[in-house]
């Protein structure tokens, strides 16, 4: 049986979301010239997906890299629930 993967992002998650999810999520945005300029600023509001619509990136990209940034280099926070559910005593069966 196939395991459910969780995703930390989605396309109708808004840019502020999405950029307090990951310390390094401004500059993903950035490198797809989504708000990286003076130019080109985008609204913290905006879903990923708006963003991406008004700017002609593919979504499923950008999701792909954002994603990448949690598996790769996962923020501290992240980092400390992994670790406290791996040490976490097993539960034992409930005695009767």
């Amino acid at each position: 049986m196939l395991e459910a993967q969780e995703f930390y992002f989605s396309l109708d998650m808004p840019v502020a979301e999405a950029m307090a999810m990951h310390p390094r999520a401004a500059e993903v945005f950035a490198a797809f010239h989504l708000g990286g300029c003076s130019h080109c600023g985008v609204a913290q509001f905006e879903t990923i997906e708006q963003v991406c619509m008004g700017y002609g990136v593919d979504s499923e990209v950008l999701l792909e890299v954002l994603e990448g940034l949690m598996e790769n280099d996962p923020p501290e926070a992240l980092q400390t629930k992994t670790k406290a559910a791996e040490e976490a005593p097993a539960e034992s069966p409930a005695e009767g």
